[in-house]
């Protein structure tokens, strides 16, 4: 019987950890797929520009989006993007800056909306308060 014994293994204190990688691979290609899905807005055709960049702060930026037709939208941080007029977006756009005086503003306007009704909203912007106003464009695919 003791050599029985002596040929037993004793049991390893180790983690087995080949589950967990495959969890986490799963978990990364699923969130890879979806990231770009996660993108709400006002559907716009961005005009191609070579540019930098903006430096993201802490912050979501307040985003007022330009459709083809002219109509204003403003995008905040978690809520829906919502149709309004020229009043109402710089009266909103100020009640924002009240609470967060750094906070930044662009404008994504349609490649194919008038350029008066980019340069009215910047306007009312700066009317607003808004320091600076950033414009997106999108990068040229090459």
């Amino acid at each position: 019987m003791s050599s029985r014994q002596s040929g037993r293994r004793k049991p390893k204190a180790e983690i087995n950890v080949v589950p967990y990688i495959d969890v986490t691979l799963v978990l990364l290609i699923i969130f890879m797929v979806t990231a770009p899905m996660l993108q709400t807005g006002v559907e716009v055709d961005l005009p191609q520009a070579d540019t930098e960049t903006a430096e993201q702060q802490n912050d979501p930026p307040v985003i007022v989006s330009i459709d083809r037709e002219g109509r204003f939208y403003v995008d905040m941080a978690g809520q829906e993007s919502q149709e309004m007029g020229a009043d109402e977006m710089t009266a909103t756009v100020a009640d924002v800056l009240r609470d967060k005086p750094a906070i930044q503003v662009f404008i994504r306007g349609d490649k194919f909306v008038d350029y008066g009704k980019v340069i009215s909203a910047m306007a009312a912007l700066k009317n607003a308060g808004v320091p600076k106003v950033g414009l997106m464009t999108q990068p040229y695919q090459h």
